[in-house]
């Protein structure tokens, strides 16, 4: 008979009745029980329920700030072709990807996510290198990615500015570079607060979200362009020569869209019966993003009249744009301040879903100073050194904006970073690791190898497409920097391998105390 001794802390607080506050102490217990199992104690409140966890993850996929952002890609990437199936075939690649995460986050429901997952299903022998390619692709994506959602947002006050003042005031690369400094300080405070906090402000983003697409759909106006016109109308902008290969990047804008569902996984720690809510929560996030980007695809379609006046606009977004064409200037500006909030909450979300990663990275002492950042403030129980780590690397990154391809590049960046880091435990689940892994309650059952294999061949080949330049010719203003952010990362993380961390570095290290969990056979 298997005996297990945990020591929980007690759920004490005044809002809740004593017989709920048995129900969370026990739901705790076992979510600590199982962490303990895979080799860590507990350091976060349980404070994300099923509910908050699924509109954490859906809030990093925002929908209305997703499709606003790179509305630009499928616009000069096949025009109302490239805005309508450039969005709905890399969904469903996409969907295979998810729940192959699924069934992972519900096997091992941890922080450390991706890295601890390839460490798990790696060969032995090379567990350690497994685990140190897939932290390090992820931490790259993640640190990216809150760089390209901010920078986004700094894009979108601009286009608020030009559209308010009539034109007569269009801010450059300097001011867009100060405005995403102070929303990476802002969103650092945010970042650093208690979990319940967060938790509420997601919940307020999904309700915000949903009114927005009603609106939107709503106020969209008369003067739409034709069925035939708006699903089969194909427009090449790109500089390519290619039909085929132009409409192919269009799904930079879904495949960055729909990045950062293995939040769910992330905060893991921080949910209560995080072995089902957490593959929920991917599941739910990413069919539901998936669904509304493409109504909002469409509508966007229709509403498109002309697509190279669309592009010629001179405002920071064409979406902003087609707005203002679209509903008028009290219409656009009422929209855009929706969006922009909503926009400004994912770089929120998303910034916590990094100093996550970042602080269980840290805490297998992979990081340069791993001590710093693997601290968690006692009185927030936030990762507090972490969110800042996160900020300034964001805020360097973001430099990349006095390029012409500045949303393209840190886009392609965390796209390739975060589904290189999707896509290794995902091929080692098919590989070495189909007898290493024990089901949690979510199972692909037989289908994980057919399903793992689609998720592993789409993220091999979306790596190669978005590492090509925007046009045939480039030159240096416009080209793809995100191949110079990765291999910078490649280097650095495999020279740091074969010089030293190959020596020591074991992968995911059990901190917990023999005290709290003990397991006597």
């Amino acid at each position: 008979m298997e005996k297990q001794d945990v020591l929980v802390d007690s759920a004490d607080s005044p809002s809740i009745t004593p017989s709920q506050k048995a129900d969370i102490s026990q739901v705790s217990g076992a979510d600590d029980v199982r962490l303990a199992e895979l080799g860590y104690k507990s350091e976060f409140r349980r404070e994300f329920s099923l509910v908050e966890t699924v509109a954490f993850a859906f809030s990093i996929m925002a929908v209305i700030g997703g499709v606003s952002s790179t509305l630009s890609f499928p616009l000069v990437s096949g025009g109302h072709v490239g805005i309508v199936f450039g969005w709905l075939i890399p969904c469903l690649f996409i969907m295979c990807i998810a729940a192959s995460m699924a069934e992972l986050a519900s096997s091992m429901p941890t922080s450390a996510g991706l890295y601890y997952f390839s460490a798990k299903l790696a060969p032995e022998k090379h567990s350690a290198l497994a685990s140190w390619i897939t932290g390090w692709a992820n931490v790259t994506g993640q640190v990216t990615l809150v760089c390209s959602i901010d920078y986004t947002v700094a894009q979108m006050i601009t286009t608020a500015v030009a559209v308010g003042t009539d034109g007569s005031v269009n801010l450059g690369s300097g001011p867009t570079y100060g405005i995403l400094i102070a929303l990476l300080l802002s969103h650092g405070i945010i970042c650093s607060a208690a979990t319940k906090v967060l938790a509420r402000m997601t919940l307020f983003y999904v309700g915000v979200t949903i009114a927005e697409i009603i609106a939107l759909l709503v106020c969209s106006g008369d003067d739409r362009v034709s069925t035939k016109v708006a699903f089969t109308m194909f427009e090449n902008g790109t500089g390519w020569n290619n039909d085929g290969w132009a409409f192919l990047l269009a799904f930079t804008a879904p495949m960055w869209a729909l990045t950062g569902y293995d939040s769910a996984a992330h905060i893991s720690e921080e949910v209560a019966g995080a072995a089902r809510a957490a593959p929920i929560a991917i599941l739910v996030s990413v069919a539901g993003v998936g669904s509304l980007g493409w109504i909002l695809s469409i509508a966007a379609s229709f509403a498109t009249v002309s697509v190279p006046a669309l592009l010629a606009t001179d405002v920071a977004l064409p979406m902003g744009q087609l707005l203002l064409d679209v509903v008028g200037k009290r219409g656009m500006l009422t929209l855009w301040c929706l969006t922009l909030i909503v926009q400004y909450l994912c770089g929120a979300a998303q910034g916590v879903d990094a100093s996550r990663v970042v602080f269980a990275f840290a805490r297998d002492n992979a990081l340069p100073g791993s001590r710093w950042w693997k601290v968690v403030n006692p009185r927030t129980q936030t990762p507090v050194n972490a969110v800042w780590l996160v900020m300034v690397l964001a805020g360097i990154c973001g430099l990349l904006g006095f390029s012409a391809t500045a949303f393209s590049s840190l886009a392609g960046a965390s796209v390739i970073g975060l589904y290189t880091s999707y896509a290794t435990p995902i091929f080692l689940r098919i590989t070495s690791g189909r007898r290493k892994l024990i089901p949690g309650p979510f199972s692909l059952g037989r289908w994980y190898m057919p399903v793992g294999s689609i998720a592993v061949a789409w993220v091999a080949f979306i790596v190669v497409l978005l590492c090509f330049p925007p046009g045939q010719k480039t030159t240096a203003q416009e080209m793809n920097y995100a191949v110079v952010i990765i291999m910078a990362v490649f280097l650095f993380a495999g020279g740091s391998w074969v010089l030293s961390a190959r020596k020591w570095f074991v992968g995911p290290l059990p901190n917990i105390d023999e005290k709290m969990f003990r397991r006597d056979y």
